[in-house]
C-alpha cells in the first residue's frame, strides 16, 4: 500500500503550472522583441549556435525536480518496516471456550461470535500491552503465542471454529495451566489469564489450576457467556444437538463454578450478555494491574521511500547541469531535437511505455490484492497475490502475503510452502526472518515443535534482535520436551498414533487370550473324552459350567482392558 505521511505539501505542486504559464509568458515577450530586430528567419541563420529546444528541455527537467522535491518532503511511504519500541503495558492471555456448547444463540448472534467481538474490542483497546491467545475444549491449544502485533491477533481470530479441535468437551483446567506456561519471563509486569467459556466444565481441576497459577503471581479473569436457563446447541442442519438418550441438550452457564475459579485465581468475575457492560468491567479490572516498560518488535505497514526520491531528483539536476543552452561545436552534427529524431524518440518512448507498465504490474495486483486482504476477504485477497506471483513469480512480497491469505484460510501446510518461498526470495534480512518466524508459529501451532524450532531459529539468524521469536524458541523447546511426559501422565494428551500403537497391541493380547482359551477349551475336551465312560451326566454340566464361567471371566477382563485405553471418561461432545 502506498501513502503520503504528510499530504499537505502536495498543495505545493501547483507552483508547476504557475512557472509553465509564467515561462510561456517570458518566451512570448522575448519573440516579440526579436521581431522588432527583423524577420525571425534571417535572425535564426544569423545565431546558428542558439538551440530552440535546449532551454525548453532544461526547464521541464527543472520542473520534474522541484516536482520530486515536493514530492519527498511530503513523505511517500511503501510496503513495511520493522522497529523495535519501548513500551508500557501488561501481558494477556485469552483462553477461548471452542466447544459445540458455545454455538448456542441465547446471546447474540452465539456465545461464539459474541466472544470474538470482545477480544477484538480488547485488542482494540491494547496499544503498549502484549496478548496471546489459547483455544481450548477437551484439549488446549495455542493458537497465537503472547505477541505486540495486534494485526495477527485479529486474524488468527477470524479463523476460530469448534471444528478446530477434534476432542469435544470443556477442560478449563488444561486451558489454565496451558497460558501459565505461557508468559515472558518478564517481571514486575502486570499477568492476566482471561477464561471466556459458558461454564460447562466436564473434566474438573479448574479452581485448583486458579488457583496454582495465582500463586504464580497470575491473575484469572473469568468471563461467563450465555444464559443460566440454557440454549439448545444447533447443529448446523437446523436441528439441534441430542445425547445418548435423543434428548436435545440445554446448555446452560454455571455461574457459582464461574466465580470460585475467579475467586481462586484472584481476579473477577465478568458475566458476558448482549451489552457493553461487560467489555468495560474487563477494561476496567485489566486497567488495576501494574505496568511495566517493554520492548516490543513493531511491524508497520508503511516504510520511507523518499531516498528513492530524492537520488532520482540529484540525477536531473545532474542532467540538467550538463545539457547546455546553446549546440556544442563537438557535438553539432549530432543533435537530438530534429524533426526525425524527435519522432524515433517518441517512438521509443511509446514502446517503453508497455514495458514499464508490465513492470509494476504485479506491484499494482499486491496493492490490489492488500486492500482485499485487510477487509477479511482472503479468499479473493488470494486469488489476487497469485496473479502477482503469475507476472513476476520472484516477487517475495506477493509470495509473503499470499502465505498469510492461506493461514487465514486455515490452509496450513499451504502457508508454510509460501512463507518459505518468501524466505528463499526475500533479500532484506529482516522481512526474512519475519517469513520464518510465521513459519514457526503456524508449525507450533499444530504442535510440529521440532519444524516450529528450526523455523525460529532461521528467523534469529537472520534478525538476532528479535525477542518475540527468541521466547517462542524457548517454549517450542520446552514444549518439545515436556510432550512425552505429558502423554504418560495425561490420557487426554495422547495423539492418533499411540492410540493405534495400543490398540494394535491390544488386539494381539486379545488374540492371544483368545489362543489360550481355545487351547484350555481343547485339552479339557481331550480330558471329557477320557473320562467320559468314568463322569456321570452332573460331573460333566458342573465342568462346563466352569468352563463358561472362566470363559465370561475372560471376557469381562478384556473388556475392562479395552475401556481402559479408552482416551476420555466421559462421552460429552459439546
Amino acid at each position: 500500500m502506498f501513502r503520503f505521511e504528510d499530504p499537505i505539501y502536495l498543495y505545493a505542486l501547483v507552483l508547476i503550472p504557475l512557472l509553465a504559464l509564467v515561462r510561456y509568458v517570458v518566451v512570448q515577450r522575448q519573440k516579440r522583441r526579436l521581431r522588432k530586430f527583423g524577420d525571425p528567419e534571417l535572425l535564426r541563420e544569423l545565431m546558428p549556435d542558439v538551440s530552440r529546444f535546449r532551454p525548453l528541455v532544461k526547464f521541464c527537467v527543472l520542473e520534474l525536480v522541484l516536482a520530486l522535491l515536493i514530492v519527498m518532503v511530503a513523505r511517500p511511504q511503501f510496503g513495511t518496516k520493522i522497529s523495535h519500541e519501548k513500551r508500557t503495558g501488561i501481558e494477556t492471555i485469552i483462553a477461548l471456550d471452542v466447544s459445540n456448547s458455545m454455538m448456542a444463540e441465547d446471546v447474540v448472534p452465539s456465545r461464539m461470535e459474541r466472544s470474538k467481538m470482545m477480544i477484538e474490542n480488547l485488542v482494540d483497546h491494547f496499544t503498549d500491552d502484549k496478548i496471546g491467545l489459547i483455544v481450548f475444549a477437551g484439549e488446549a491449544y495455542i493458537q497465537l503465542p503472547i505477541t505486540s502485533d495486534f494485526v495477527s491477533a485479529k486474524m488468527f481470530l477470524s479463523s476460530i471454529s469448534p471444528s478446530m479441535i477434534g476432542v469435544q468437551g470443556t477442560d478449563i483446567a488444561a486451558a489454565i495451566r496451558m497460558a501459565s506456561q505461557s508468559f515472558t519471563h518478564e517481571e514486575n509486569v502486570g499477568k492476566a489469564i482471561i477464561v471466556i467459556t459458558d461454564g460447562e466444565d466436564h473434566e474438573g481441576g479448574a479452581v485448583e489450576a486458579a488457583r496454582e497459577a495465582h500463586e504464580k503471581g497470575l491473575r484469572v479473569y473469568l468471563l461467563g457467556v450465555g444464559s443460566t436457563n440454557g440454549a439448545p446447541i444447533p447443529t448446523g442442519d437446523g436441528d439441534y444437538m441430542r445425547d445418548e438418550t435423543g434428548q436435545t441438550v440445554m446448555s446452560a452457564l454455571n455461574e457459582p463454578m464461574c466465580r470460585e475459579i475467579a475467586q481462586a485465581g484472584g481476579g473477577a468475575y465478568i458475566h458476558v450478555s448482549n451489552n457493553s457492560r461487560a467489555q468495560d468491567q474487563l477494561d476496567a479490572e485489566l486497567d488495576k494491574l501494574s505496568k511495566k516498560e517493554m520492548e516490543s518488535t513493531v511491524y508497520s505497514d508503511f516504510d520511507e521511500q523518499f531516498q528513492a526520491v530524492g537520488i532520482i531528483a540529484l540525477l536531473l539536476l545532474i542532467i540538467e547541469m550538463c545539457i547546455m543552452e546553446v549546440k556544442n561545436p563537438l557535438l553539432k552534427n549530432v543533435s537530438l531535437f530534429r524533426r526525425s529524431n524527435r519522432q524515433a524518440a517518441t517512438l521509443c518512448l511509446l514502446l517503453l511505455l508497455p514495458l514499464a507498465a508490465v513492470a509494476q504490474s504485479d506491484r499494482q495486483l499486491v496493492r490490489k490484492a492488500n486492500k482485499t486482504f485487510r477487509k477479511g476477504n482472503m479468499a479473493d485477497a488470494e486469488v489476487g497475490y497469485r496473479k502477482a506471483i503469475e507476472k513476476n513469480p520472484r516477487n517475495a512480497q506477493a509470495q509473503y502475503n499470499l502465505g498469510n491469505a492461506l493461514f487465514g484460510q486455515r490452509k496450513d501446510s499451504a502457508s508454510v510452502a509460501q512463507y518459505e518461498a518468501a524466505a528463499k526470495l526475500e533479500t532484506n534480512p529482516l522481512r526474512r526472518a519475519q517469513a520464518y518466524h510465521n513459519m514457526g508459529v503456524v508449525c507450533q501451532s499444530k504442535r510440529m515443535f521440532s519444524e516450529a524450532i528450526e523455523a525460529y531459529k532461521e528467523a534469529l539468524r537472520n534478525n538476532p534482535a528479535d525477542d518475540a521469536t527468541r521466547y517462542n524458541l524457548e517454549l517450542c523447546k520446552k514444549q518439545l520436551k515436556n510432550q512425552p511426559q505429558n502423554n504418560n501422565n495425561n490420557k487426554d494428551n495422547k495423539d492418533n498414533k499411540d492410540n493405534k500403537d495400543k490398540q494394535d497391541q491390544q488386539k494381539q493380547q486379545d488374540k492371544q487370550d483368545q489362543q489360550k482359551q481355545q487351547d484350555k477349551q481343547d485339552q479339557q475336551q481331550k480330558q471329557q473324552q477320557q473320562q467320559q465312560q468314568q463322569m456321570s451326566r452332573e460331573n460333566a454340566e458342573q465342568m462346563l459350567n466352569a468352563a463358561m464361567q472362566e470363559e465370561k471371566e475372560t471376557q469381562e477382563r478384556m473388556k475392562k482392558a479395552m475401556q481402559q485405553q479408552q482416551r476420555r471418561s466421559l462421552q460429552k461432545n459439546w
